[in-house]
């Protein structure tokens, strides 16, 4: 039995790479915390084994600015 190349699987490869480049992260933005936040931050890592303390940040952030946009959409009336 042949064997699928998982790479392409009728996916166009100009369409992945189009994709994939849109999802690069290109823009920097930097937060500063104080001492107790950060510690707080690195016990949760900790506790939990969590490797990147970036991408839970992110994650953190991106959760709360998408549900207070989902909140406060616009309405019509």
């Amino acid at each position: 039995m042949a064997r699928r190349n998982k790479k392409y699987s009728g996916v166009d490869p100009a369409y992945l790479d189009r994709h994939r480049d849109s999802l690069r992260r290109i823009y920097r933005k930097s937060v500063l915390f104080n001492q107790q936040e950060l510690a707080a931050i690195d016990e949760y890592c900790r506790r939990f084994k969590i490797s990147s303390r970036s991408a839970l940040i992110r994650q953190a952030l991106m959760e709360h600015v998408m549900e207070g946009l989902e909140e406060n959409h616009p309405t019509l009336f």
